[in-house]
């Protein structure tokens, strides 16, 4: 049955989805039963996402324990959330000992703190239990955090034969084995182990003599770092180790896929001034919190440039056409700081920015020089042909070059400074550096402009 699940081609549909509500409402248990046993539980998941939340319940009820406590795990977290409001702790309890000690953890973190402590009481694997406690007790985005406790270890001291017999207790309780680490009589990280070298070797030879180095996380890395580790070895797993180097747990590479995709979430939105994660189902009111604080931004922005035109009259008075083209100097500004922001920011999670911060001014500014002055030849042939006035044009497009240089040195500085203070550098690629730009613009054009002309 594992076998015809994993090669169904699943294909969600308005007929699946009546097919499920109507055995739900004639509690046709048997068929709804058949009906599931054909799907993964990830299209299970997906299926209960289009239902109402009282047949969701039905159906989580229905399934036998191991096959919905994945389904809870592919949920999406408001859906989940809902889920879990409407079960018993015992309910939940019988739920999370069914997966890994990380999703279980990963679980019971989403509830309040007091139903967690029930939740937990009511976990009768006492082993299970003190793991998943364990693993609350560190950072979300932590190493410790991310991995699970689950792992095949053996002793370097153990010849192959023994390790043989012992590790196939071991891998009863790993989902995947990737990996059999080695470690010392007191528990302290020193190898690993393939499965080739272990089922091609003499049973008498020792573990030590066949082990080979690997690479290792601490517990308290930043999941960037250990996604960064993991990307530079190919690795399918990596080992966490604590400050003693005693082996604690392992994080998989699906583990790392899904705190990649959360963080480049949080990257997205913040990068378009939202300054919480939300989601396109959330209310009205947590969409305008996430949202209000950059656009009030936007606003003191644009009254800050207002106050600058304001005191450019004399210019407009004299020069109507400079006024025309205020909307192109602003958007300039905010592409160009925009475009070099995103290549450091980009340049900065990849790990890939090297040398001082000097350096990338510098580079940043040659750059943003030659795009200006091939932006502004352009622009001056248009002024000059649409104006017939050559000193108009020159002011312009001279304006032109200026604002771009000096909107890719902040577009370049700004993610670097906060990177080094410790701040996400992806609130650079917002509103924020194009309020910015868009007023050093303004007011860099019209200085530029009443300096030529002589206003």
């Amino acid at each position: 049955m594992e076998e015809n699940k994993e090669n169904i081609q699943f294909q969600l549909s308005n007929e699946l989805i009546e097919r499920v509500e109507n055995l739900i409402e004639t509690n046709n248990d048997k068929d709804l039963q058949d009906l599931l046993d054909e799907f993964h539980y990830a299209d299970i998941a997906e299926i209960l996402e289009e239902v109402d939340l009282e047949q969701a319940l039905y159906v989580i009820k229905l399934l036998d324990s191991e096959t919905t406590s994945d389904v809870l795990m592919e949920l999406d977290d408001d859906d989940r959330e809902k889920v879990l409001k409407n079960l018993s702790a015992k309910e939940i309890a019988e739920e999370v000992e069914e997966l890994d000690s990380d999703d279980a953890a990963d679980i019971i973190a989403e509830l309040p703190e007091e139903r967690q402590k029930r939740v937990i009481n009511q976990i009768e694997d006492e082993e299970h239990k003190a793991e998943i406690q364990e693993l609350l007790t560190y950072d979300d985005d932590s190493a410790g955090g991310l991995m699970a406790k689950e792992l095949v270890k053996v002793y370097e001291t153990w010849t192959v034969a023994g390790c043989l017999r012992r590790i196939k207790g071991q891998a009863q309780d790993v989902t995947r084995v990737h990996s059999v680490y080695v470690v010392d009589k007191s528990d302290k990280l020193v190898g690993r182990l393939s499965l080739k070298d272990l089922i091609v070797t003499k049973n008498e030879v020792k573990i030590a003599d066949i082990s080979k180095s690997v690479d290792s996380v601490n517990v308290y890395d930043h999941g960037e770092d250990v996604a960064k580790v993991m990307q530079k070895y190919d690795l399918e797993a990596i080992p966490v180790i604590d400050d003693d180097q005693t082996l604690v747990g392992r994080i998989t590479i699906d583990d790392i896929v899904d705190f990649i995709k959360e963080e480049a979430e949080k990257d997205y939105q913040m990068a378009a001034g939202i300054v919480q994660d939300v989601e396109a189902d959330d209310s009205i009111l947590e969409l305008t919190r996430a949202r209000l604080p950059w656009l009030f931004l936007g606003l003191v922005g644009g009254v800050g440039a207002f106050l600058i035109m304001e005191g450019f009259q004399d210019a407009f008075t004299k020069y109507a056409v400079l006024f025309f083209f205020t909307p192109l100097i602003a958007a300039m500004a905010g592409n160009v700081g925009v475009q070099s922001s995103a290549i450091i920011v980009q340049g900065l999670a990849n790990d890939d920015i090297k040398g001082s911060i000097n350096n990338r001014l510098i580079k940043e500014m040659f750059l943003a020089t030659l795009n200006g002055i091939i932006l502004a030849l352009f622009l001056f042939l248009f002024v000059w042909i649409y104006s017939g006035e050559i000193t108009k044009a020159l002011a312009i497009s001279v304006s032109l070059i200026v604002v771009i240089i000096v909107a890719g040195i902040i577009g370049t500085f700004i993610p670097l400074f906060l990177d080094k203070r410790g701040i996400d550098p992806a609130i650079a690629t917002g509103p924020f550096i194009t309020t910015s730009n868009d007023i050093f613009g303004i007011l860099i054009y019209f200085w530029i402009a009443k300096l030529i002309l002589g206003i």
